[in-house]
């Protein structure tokens, strides 16, 4: 093995130990990529690195050499010190102030042919940030890494699942869904926790994803980093690695497996390369963001489109593994789909789609009403949660008139809301928070619709 493969591993190591003792179970680390130690490692044109190098000191003024390092994740020796001999060759840069013999410590500013060669660079593209990798690079890695994790278990279920109440019959069929990594549909009436299961579960997939923070297509910069859901594991900082010569490459992050909603708001442009007209790069797209994770659509049939439309979208990513997106200039870019897409719905799925369409979503599972019994334990557990003695006389009150009388069914979430509002009730009535038959009719009053 060579000295530069072994001192990546001894960081993948210390990042196990790491993760270890901050999550108290052992996690799998991807295979870190190895720092440019020319800037042909970089895989981008000299051009492209030069304006975004101009573009950072345009945006900042002046920089010390070692901030602007960091702040475009670049090594010194052999990439940015060339970058930095040519900004100042080609006089636009010049350095303001520095009594180091490194230029690391120097302070730099931008010149008037500097500025003036910024904005135009501005003005064809506008990200300002830390230099991207090449679309090739990515989607090897991308695919490399897949979407396979750690196979679940019946007990890693439970673990993840044991503050709510599902059945063993629930979990038998959740498990293999997840574990096939590719695609599910969840349906059943609203308020049975479709979401809280899917989030649960996603929480405990195991193990972590390298992505970039930025991608260069075609000349083009696409955004990919989203600190909304995109959750770093802390990597070794310069000084760990001793000095400037980074070891692995800092245009990459090491984050969890990414679980992304999103819901009624959907459009099909949402899905597609978005291009800001006022930042002049695109935004990485949210189903490409949570590659290597989960992406659910929740509430689908409740968009702004037809439920056609919007699986259409969707049949070459879920039989090929592969999505394309178009840029402003035309050219058609394929990155990979290494997702586990779930659909989750109140509405039956055939009233919504084809079974066409049903037969390209691996599983289909409903997340039912509870039975009586799971009832009753959820709503023992949510007096727990509220600090409300749990009287089981009150609980025959509640379900007889409000359940068995009204025709009413069980959701999972009533006893949670229920007793929310009864607390309310009773602060505002200046009375003891407890179960009694006046309160539970006030709250079922306000809560339930009668149709």
């Amino acid at each position: 093995m060579s000295d530069e493969r072994q001192e990546l591993e001894a960081i993948r190591e210390m990042l196990r130990q790491r993760l270890a003792a901050a999550t108290g179970e052992e996690l799998a680390v991807p295979e870190l990529p190895p720092a440019p130690t020319t800037l042909e490692d970089t895989g981008l044109p000299e051009g492209f690195l030069h304006d975004l190098a101009l573009k950072m000191l345009y945006a900042r003024g002046h920089i010390l050499g070692r901030e602007w390092c960091q702040a475009l994740h670049l090594p010194y020796p052999k990439v940015m010190e060339r970058i930095i001999r040519f900004l100042k060759e080609e006089a636009l840069c010049e350095v303001r102030r520095g009594t180091s013999t490194s230029e690391l410590n120097w302070e730099f500013s931008i010149t008037r042919k500097g500025q003036e060669t910024a904005r135009l660079a501005m003005e064809r593209d506008g990200y300002v940030g830390p230099v991207p990798v090449p679309l090739e690079e990515y989607n090897a890695r991308t695919r490399a890494q897949g979407a396979s994790w750690e196979q679940m278990t019946m007990s890693s279920i439970r673990e993840a699942l044991k503050d709510l109440v599902v059945s063993d019959r629930l979990i038998w069929k959740l498990g293999p869904a997840f574990n096939s990594g590719r695609s599910m549909f969840l349906y059943g009436h609203a308020g049975n926790g479709k979401t809280l299961i899917s989030e649960r579960m996603c929480q405990s997939l195991r193990g972590a994803v390298v992505i970039p923070y930025a991608i260069e297509a075609g000349g083009q910069v696409i955004q990919f980093y989203d600190a909304a859901h995109h959750e770093p594991y802390p990597l070794p900082s310069a000084e760990e690695e001793e000095g400037e010569t980074f070891k692995y490459d800092r245009r990459w992050l090491l984050v969890r497996r990414p679980f992304i909603i999103v819901g009624g708001e959907l459009r099909l442009e949402h899905l597609n390369l978005n291009f800001d007209p006022n930042l002049r790069y695109y935004i990485a797209p949210a189903q490409m963001k949570a590659n290597g994770g989960v992406f659910m659509v929740d509430d689908f049939g409740r968009q702004q489109i037809p439920p056609r439309d919007l699986l259409n979208r969707w049949i070459v990513p879920l039989e090929k593994r592969v999505d394309y997106h178009t840029l402003v200039s035309g050219v058609q870019v394929e990155v990979p789909f290494n997702v586990l897409i779930i659909f989750s719905t109140n509405l039956e799925p055939r009233d919504l789609v084809e079974e066409a369409f049903l037969r390209r979503i691996r599983y289909k599972i409903e997340i039912g009403d509870p039975s009586e019994e799971e009832f009753r334990e959820i709503f023992r557990r949510c007096c727990e949660q509220f600090e409300i003695e749990f009287v089981p006389e009150m609980l025959d009150y509640l379900i007889e008139k409000h359940y068995r009388q009204a025709g009413r069914g069980f959701r999972a979430t009533h006893p949670r809301d229920l007793l929310s509002q009864l607390i309310d009730i009773a602060n505002f009535t200046e009375v003891e928070k407890r179960l009694t038959p006046e309160l539970i009719d006030a709250a079922c009053e306000t809560y339930f619709v009668e149709l």
